[in-house]
């Protein structure tokens, strides 16, 4: 492996050019040297964009191309375990965008062959690197808040139009696969712990797809979670609020806190903390965690392991609701 990890991305994605083209500019540690997509001539643009030098032809020929350390995958997640796959398989590192994959079986077969090939494979849950979110973990471990009740997370935006693959479920679309499974990892990661899915109600469009999915679930403590994910309501909303016996915690858009955030802590009725922290964009955080993975076997908080319990939870909250897990295509 060179000193600079060099990165091929699969297809070009609307979020690519934040989550690792603009992080990956900036990070002396690698670089993008290749590119491809269904229709060629997007990755030539995305390419002369970006000054990437290599396109192929196609997903596999990336997969394939020798010089490369590292694979992005920003693919719709029915793509994600076969192509993660093919490039752990290749000898690639693989940063896999979330949801992670479209079930819980599929999360384990990704994770296992990572495993076997001592390669890093991670979710890109990318809050989970910013400062807005490793503080609040760190007011949550303090004690302040006391014995923890309740947490309510929720992320909601508006409607993509009824051809968006978000709307398809044999694509593995839904509200939960790509919204809802914010909050989901939000309550998941700040308790540590895995809760119980006791309830669940979905509003749905296309058959099986959720547009909104609330979701009830409950720690071992007895702390009940309550998480929202919507692609039908209007506007923005995102945020995480934690309540104890002794006070209360809200984390204002822990999602991309590079465009505003705030962290309010009230403890007996008075508010002892209301800042906004950095806006330098998590994606940057998740890339150089992810590097220091590759380079120094640093294990991560949203590894393959960690995939799988996020998809199990997932699985669980969909069979809640009278829906389908998503299937394996």
């Amino acid at each position: 492996m060179s000193e600079t990890l060099r990165i091929g991305t699969l297809g070009a994605a609307g979020i690519t050019p934040a989550a690792l083209m603009a992080p990956a500019s900036e990070n002396e540690d690698v670089e993008v040297i290749a590119v491809a997509a269904r229709d060629k001539s997007r990755a030539n643009a995305f390419a002369q964009r970006f000054d990437i030098p290599t396109v192929h032809d196609t997903y596999d020929d990336v997969i394939s191309d020798s010089t490369l350390d590292i694979i992005y995958n920003p693919l719709p997640i029915h793509l994600h375990h076969e192509y993660s796959i093919k490039a752990l398989r290749a000898g690639k590192h693989v940063l896999c965008e979330k949801s992670f994959s479209m079930n819980a079986d599929e999360a384990r077969e990704m994770a296992q062959v990572a495993e076997e090939t001592g390669l890093v494979l991670i979710e890109a849950f990318h809050y989970r690197y910013h400062p807005v979110f490793l503080t609040a973990i760190e007011i949550f471990d303090s004690g302040v808040l006391g014995k923890i009740r309740e947490l309510h997370a929720e992320f909601t935006v508006g409607t993509p139009n009824a051809e968006n693959i978000r709307m398809h479920h044999e694509t593995g679309g839904g509200a939960t696969m790509d919204m809802g499974c914010y909050p989901i990892s939000w309550v998941r990661h700040i308790m540590r712990e895995e809760p119980k899915v006791t309830a669940a109600a979905a509003t749905t469009g296309n058959p099986q797809v959720d547009m909104k999915l609330e979701v009830s679930m409950m720690f071992s403590d007895g702390a009940e979670a309550r998480t929202i994910g919507s692609m039908c309501d209007p506007g923005f909303s995102a945020y995480l609020l934690v309540t104890g016996e002794n006070g209360a915690l809200r984390v204002q858009n822990p999602l991309v806190p590079q465009h505003g955030n705030k962290i309010e802590l009230t403890i007996d009725g008075e508010k002892i903390r209301d800042e906004e922290l950095t806006r330098r964009p998590t994606y940057s955080y998740q890339l150089e965690a992810f590097v220091d993975a590759v380079k120094n076997g640093t294990k991560l908080p949203t590894d393959a392991e960690d995939a799988i319990k996020q998809m199990e939870l997932i699985d669980a909250a969909y069979i809640a609701a009278g829906l389908e897990p998503r299937r394996t295509t």
